[in-house]
């Protein structure tokens, strides 16, 4: 099942289990704009090549819409329409005053050189300045885009607008970005983690866990649930997986893989086949890299008693009812991995103050809005009888229909 399918399906579950009215959940469900451009730039070698670029804004009854700009040779426009709706219910889940959107351009820029992908950006950037802004649409940096991405976008919009900082998220600290903000999904994966763990008894130290994805999200979350002692006993990213039933040393395979661009050749752990890495045994599995790698075919392998879902719709449908079965606990992605936008949040308000904060207090503003989060699903969890993911499909989408209805929708 594709991400749109399975994100329309736990929508209109939850829709159903709050009892929305017919007209307002379809209401709730159709993007707000679709915006398709072409953009066309000069290549170093002087040819010209066109790109098409796009942003789904999807809902802005709670705020400004809120998403990731990607850059990817295969963006899918289905896929971004599950990932906009999907940012719509994640800031309504974390509480914070956003919509939902997402968008990119459809290119490989490991095959643009760094002035490409400089022009490619700043036409983007004219073609949709007057349809973001920062009561209006925020972007942020995602797959195949970063900080300097960001500050093109920054640049190119205050030409139009004036200095307009608060325009885009993730921008590098010298251009008003946040403290915190490279390591905030990584971190709120750890948060989300010690409160599944907290409501069981039981804590990070002592657990052991395995990860599949070993990039900035990965790699973060690992290195702080080492430092909480948990032990990591199984890694991969794109260029192999490596497994330690006593504990990978993360500090120094964090420092190898960007010495050698990927964990493969670490002598520190056993070389396994990247597919059996999800069904390793372990307390607690973290996917952090691609979408759809929990399935029907690999569920009833799966041995952790907890999933955490730091990748963006990692499990389908169908395992998630397989794992159920199995009483296995799936922390779901709307609230695992909003670590980020949260903290993309922090920094959109202190670009919008003109203050500054410090990590410490980035990092436990951080901890006291997932802390809360996961009480909050727990609640609906409890009211509903339902599980994890229902609990925050159902927060999520409750904000955003009532603030819908508040704002003066008419069925």
């Amino acid at each position: 099942m594709n991400a749109l399918a399975a994100t329309s399906r736990n929508f209109k579950q939850a829709s159903r289990i709050l009892g929305l009215d017919s007209k307002l959940e379809k209401s709730l469900l159709i993007p707000f704009r679709e915006i398709k451009v072409e953009c066309t730039i000069p290549r170093d070698d002087g040819t010209l090549a066109s790109y098409v670029g796009f942003r789904v804004q999807h809902d802005n009854a709670r705020g400004p819409m809120k998403g990731g700009i990607r850059y990817h040779p295969e963006v899918d426009p289905d896929e971004v329409n599950a990932l906009a709706q999907l940012m719509s219910w994640k800031t309504a889940v974390a509480n914070i005053p956003y919509g939902g959107a997402k968008g990119g351009i459809g290119c490989d820029p490991s095959e643009l050189s760094t002035s490409e992908l400089e022009r490619l950006t700043r036409v983007f950037t004219q073609k949709i300045h007057d349809l973001i802004g920062i009561n209006t649409d925020v972007p942020a940096p995602d797959m195949g885009t970063n900080a300097q991405t960001m500050a093109w976008i920054l640049d190119e919009y205050s030409k139009f607008h004036g200095y307009s900082p608060a325009v885009v998220t993730g921008k590098p600290v010298d251009l008003g970005g946040s403290l915190g903000r490279e390591a905030a999904t990584g971190r709120g994966v750890l948060f989300s983690t010690e409160a599944l763990l907290n409501e069981h008894g039981k804590h990070v130290a002592g657990q052991r866990f395995v990860i599949q994805g070993f990039g900035n999200v990965g790699s973060t979350a690992a290195q702080l649930i080492s430092e909480q002692g948990g032990k990591v006993v199984a890694i991969s990213d794109v260029t192999g997986a490596i497994k330690n039933s006593n504990g990978l040393d993360i500090p120094r395979l964090i420092k190898y893989a960007k010495e050698h661009r990927g964990i493969k050749g670490f002598d520190g752990g056993d070389p396994i086949d990247p597919k059996t890495l999800l069904v390793e045994d372990c307390d607690v599995l973290i996917p952090a890299a691609l979408g759809g790698v929990i399935t029907k075919e690999n569920a009833n392998e799966i041995k952790a008693k907890y999933v955490v879902e730091a990748a963006n719709h990692p499990t389908d449908p169908d395992a998630d009812e397989i794992l159920a079965k199995k009483g296995v606990l799936i922390l779901p992605d709307i609230f695992a991995n909003s670590g980020g936008v949260t903290v993309s949040y922090f920094e959109w308000v202190q670009n919008i103050q003109g203050f500054m904060w410090d990590e410490q207090k980035v990092n436990c503003e951080l901890k006291n809005y997932m802390m809360k989060g996961f009480g909050h699903i727990k609640e609906m969890c409890k009211t509903h009888n339902c599980d994890l993911r229902m609990g925050a499909f159902t927060l999520g989408v409750n904000r955003v229909a009532r603030a819908t209805v508040l704002r003066g929708w008419q069925a």
